[in-house]
């Protein structure tokens, strides 16, 4: 069971460049846990006064594409480059094995892009046994993991900023 330790999401007093932008990639499948997922996530970047730009891929292996292939479009200069990307989804379990190699395929993808990229991808992809637990985690018992994402990927901005003084 998660412990939900709020301290560690405390962005008051960051700073971020004013061109700082957030590329959020977001799936279609389970819509109505992402949009809360998105919404949470959008709230605090506005607070923060970060740029954001949202891209919808149809379901969770489509994340890590559409990171890898965005970053290389900005790298060529024919997008904004990002700051950090935001990897936003939701994967239940149903009666298949299917859930299994999603949620494998996903975790495994963004975790290859954190050591290619030389910008953060933060991982905000439920991945629960049930709606419950989904509704746990998008403003229920155990927080928000869209506002999560988004305290984390203001975070690992600073950090990486941090790494170029």
């Amino acid at each position: 069971m998660a412990i939900v330790n709020k301290n560690i999401f405390d962005i008051t007093g960051i700073s971020l460049p004013e061109d700082a932008c957030i590329v959020i990639v977001r799936t279609a499948w389970n819509s109505q846990v992402v949009d809360k997922l998105e919404q949470g996530c959008i709230e605090v970047l506005k607070k923060q006064n970060v740029q954001y730009k949202i891209l919808t891929v149809p379901g969770a292996i489509e994340i890590p594409f559409a990171i890898h292939t965005y970053w290389a479009h900005s790298v060529d200069g024919f997008v904004q480059k990002p700051s950090a990307f935001i990897a936003l989804g939701c994967v239940i379990l149903g009666d298949t094995p299917h859930f299994e190699y999603v949620c494998r395929s996903v975790t495994d993808g963004i975790t290859q892009l954190n050591t290619i990229l030389p910008v953060p991808s933060i991982f905000g992809v439920l991945t629960v046994n049930n709606q419950a637990q989904a509704d746990e985690r998008t403003g229920g018992r155990y927080g928000h993991k869209g506002e999560e994402a988004a305290a984390t990927a203001i975070q690992m901005m600073q950090l990486n900023a941090s790494f170029k003084n």
